[in-house]
């Protein structure tokens, strides 16, 4: 099976995946209402499938879709204004076609990237619950296994721990402790595994108060450039 097959069929899978009754609740009430400003819009409301290049060796990892964004658009971190500001920085980079999207059919691409998160539904107040981490914890094995990534690049501590926790279910760590979290922390995990890095999430609380930037965002994606032996530089 190709990884192109292999991820077809895994995002029919998610698509129709209603393991977590509170997260089925909450997107499809967040679907049907709407937010005055998308009121035109046919919300996607549903799971959100991983997005990207199939033969990717940076994956990007997230949290969980946004109530009004991925949930709206149902592309990954499209729709809100972490997608615009991470899209940036990737486009910057080199890993996107384009800085900024604007719907599913607008000709954005990632290249040598793939994005997924750790929840595929949209939780209540961005906050999913351990066991839904857990629920979709399959879906990203099976995303890890095709694509055999160089680099999982974690946006925030909570997809950080989501990853580490994937690797301690199979053994080839005991503990998270000895890998501490932090902006810009590269962590070399037993094995021939990827390299894990960290950065703070790019949310709004994140980015408006200046606790995050795109010049931070760019030297992280330089770093990563290099532990790909990839040439950085702009996308044309």
């Amino acid at each position: 099976m190709t990884n192109e097959t292999g991820l077809r069929v895994l995002e029919e899978e998610i698509i129709r995946c209603r393991r977590c009754p509170r997260l089925v609740e909450y997107r499809e009430k967040v679907a049907k209402e709407k937010r005055r400003a998308f009121r035109e819009w046919t919300y996607w409301g549903r799971p959100v499938p991983g997005f990207g290049d199939p033969r990717a060796k940076l994956f990007i990892l997230g949290l969980a879709p946004g109530a009004h964004g991925s949930n709206r658009t149902g592309r990954m971190f499209t729709g809100d204004r972490s997608g615009e500001f991470l899209y940036a920085a990737l486009h910057k980079a080199g890993f996107a076609s384009q800085a900024t999207w604007l719907r599913p059919d607008d000709g954005l691409e990632l290249k040598n990237a793939y994005i997924a998160a750790a929840v595929r539904c949209a939780p209540p107040a961005n906050k999913p619950l351990p066991s839904e981490i857990l629920h979709c914890r399959g879906y990203l094995e099976r995303e890890l296994a095709l694509l055999r990534p160089k680099v999982v690049l974690a946006l925030g501590k909570i997809a950080w721990d989501a990853y580490l926790d994937i690797l301690k279910s199979e053994s080839v760590i005991a503990s998270r402790a000895k890998y501490v979290f932090a902006h810009g922390a590269v962590a070399k995990l037993p094995g021939n595994g990827p390299r894990l890095v960290g950065v703070y999430h790019p949310s709004q609380q994140n980015t408006q108060t200046g606790r995050v930037t795109l010049a931070m965002y760019a030297v992280i994606l330089r770093k990563i450039q290099k532990l790909l032996g990839q040439s950085s530089g702009a996308a044309t």
